[in-house]
């Protein structure tokens, strides 16, 4: 099979189990954001991507990233949603459309140094595991005091949370528990409402607890591999 003729297949499956899934709970697919990961793979998939429409794309890796935007069309949309290193931040903020994984006062700090008094729209990773920032994202009783600080940022826009399930418990449980924590912080920042969860194993699920943004590879793609 022709890669784009998978590539088609695997998007259109996908898109499938979307449609399913937002009619099952009730939701309007307009309300989903369906953001393909491309990391790892090669600037032809992001093209065969392109022509089938997408213009969402995932990047987790600033070097890898920029080099793909500055060689595809500039209608793209880019969303940043790896781990942040400081050092590549400035960099991250000319070429991200969106910043996902902002999980420390400073990094919203960095982004609004290097904004361009344009606002950069960000969203606050949250914690779901367990003991609370074994990996990324902001512990949720620090959640608000966090949002709170950002918030007065100039050059940021907060568009709301995003999340990871975590590697050892159900996704479903976590994402029910990041209700709860979303509830709560709408509360507070009412105009945030976009959330970043659900992935190429649990965005059905995702899509059930309130999913705005999925960010999926695998399903689509295929087993990354090393870009030679």
């Amino acid at each position: 099979m022709k890669r784009v003729d998978q590539i088609r297949e695997n998007l259109d499956t996908v898109r499938a189990k979307i449609d399913a899934a937002a009619a099952k709970a009730g939701r309007s697919t307009d309300e989903i954001t369906l953001i393909a990961v491309t990391k790892s793979f090669p600037l032809s998939d992001l093209e065969i991507l392109y022509s089938l429409g997408v213009r969402q794309f995932g990047e987790n890796r600033d070097q890898e990233a920029s080099s793909k935007v500055e060689q595809l069309p500039s209608d793209i949309n880019w969303h940043f949603q790896g781990q942040i290193q400081s050092n590549k931040l400035k960099s991250i903020t000319s070429w991200a459309s969106y910043i996902h994984s902002v999980d420390q006062l400073k990094y919203a700090q960095i982004i609004s140094q290097h904004s361009g008094g344009i606002e950069k729209p960000i969203f606050i990773q949250v914690s779901l595991d367990k003991p609370p920032q074994s990996r990324s994202g902001v512990n949720p009783s620090d959640l608000l005091e966090l949002a709170g600080a950002i918030s007065e940022l100039s050059g940021i826009s907060l568009q709301g949370l995003m999340a990871v399930a975590p590697v050892d418990s159900p996704a479903e449980e976590a994402f029910a528990e990041l209700v709860a924590i979303r509830s709560d912080f709408l509360r507070t920042f009412p105009a945030a409402k976009s959330l970043s969860i659900g992935m190429s194993g649990d965005y059905q699920i995702a899509i059930k607890y309130g999913a705005t943004h999925i960010r999926i590879g695998s399903s689509i793609l295929g087993i990354r591999s090393p870009i030679a």
